[in-house]
């Protein structure tokens, strides 16, 4: 064959192996498209990345993705078995969170997800750690760093003690996108069974009361109450949005004798709920 057409040919090649290798280069950062990197955690075999839209952790509803990459060759970990416990340390005691472990993402080959309610935190950040445990083929795993949890501006999560003495933690969620027009409102409820279990509170129910304070204190129509969904064991309402602004969700808390545990009706005399979640948009 002469030189003239196999010049051609190999060019093709390493084109066609180039484009193979950027395609490869490509295919596990977008596994990560559009999140920004929160912080690292490693032990002497991996390095875990935590992400998540805002790369901040704050008080309230964090949903987290998480990628493990293998320090001897740099690849990412497809088959893991996560769980993790954030840990506050008071100066007392240390307690948890409400939390979900970390499962692979659907559609994912190298992503995991799961989420974590920090109820509080210290006014500079401090006060939380994370650790991680994990096995890959058999093998167990574990790392832990301290990390920085932000006191979000509006109140997204209330911790109190109910009227049965019980400490309950109750967690915006949804719509983390209002709309003018009805809402799908999701709200988590937990309760404190000992100081690192926060198990998932099921069949009780939530009153919903929105109103907009700076403008009279306004509500809105077509709203309903909280009920527990079964298959992702949250509540769920409509909320009806009918302008943008500051908005104070009214809720009271009722158990499954309908026995108000938190909350209270609004009123000309009494214009807010001591349970309550902001939302502004």
């Amino acid at each position: 064959m002469k030189f003239k057409y196999i010049l051609p040919i190999i060019l093709l090649a390493l084109f066609s192996v180039s484009c193979s290798e950027d395609e490869n280069d490509d295919f596990q950062p977008n596994e990560i498209e559009g999140l920004t990197k929160i912080q690292e955690l490693s032990n002497d075999t991996h390095v875990i990345e935590l992400y998540n839209k805002s790369g901040m952790f704050y008080t309230g509803y964090n949903e987290v993705i998480l990628r493990i990459k293998n320090k001897s060759n740099n690849e990412f970990e497809e088959n893991a078995n996560l769980s993790w416990m954030p840990i506050m340390q008071m100066p007392s005691m240390n307690h948890s969170c409400p939390k979900s472990n970390p499962v692979k993402a659907a559609g994912k080959n190298t992503v995991y997800q799961g989420f974590i309610i920090y109820q509080m935190t210290n006014a500079d950040g401090s006060g939380w750690s994370l650790n991680i445990n994990y096995s890959i083929d058999g093998i167990d795993y574990v790392a832990s760093s301290d990390i920085v949890v932000l006191q979000n501006e509006l109140q997204n999560v209330s911790s109190f003690l109910g009227s049965d003495n019980t400490k309950y933690v109750v967690a915006f969620m949804e719509p983390s996108q209002p709309i003018i027009g009805i809402n799908d409102l999701v709200i988590g409820v937990y309760k404190m069974e000992t100081m690192m279990s926060f198990p998932i509170v099921e069949n009780y129910s939530l009153t919903l009361d929105p109103r907009m304070p700076g403008m009279g204190n306004h509500s809105s129509p077509n709203n309903t109450n909280l009920v527990y969904n079964l298959s992702d064991k949250m509540y769920h309402a409509n909320l009806s949005l009918t302008m943008t602004g500051y908005w104070v969700l009214n809720l009271k808390l009722l158990n499954t004798s309908e026995e108000v545990l938190k909350g209270e009706d609004i009123t000309e005399l009494n214009t807010q709920s001591s349970l309550y979640l902001e939302l502004e948009f």
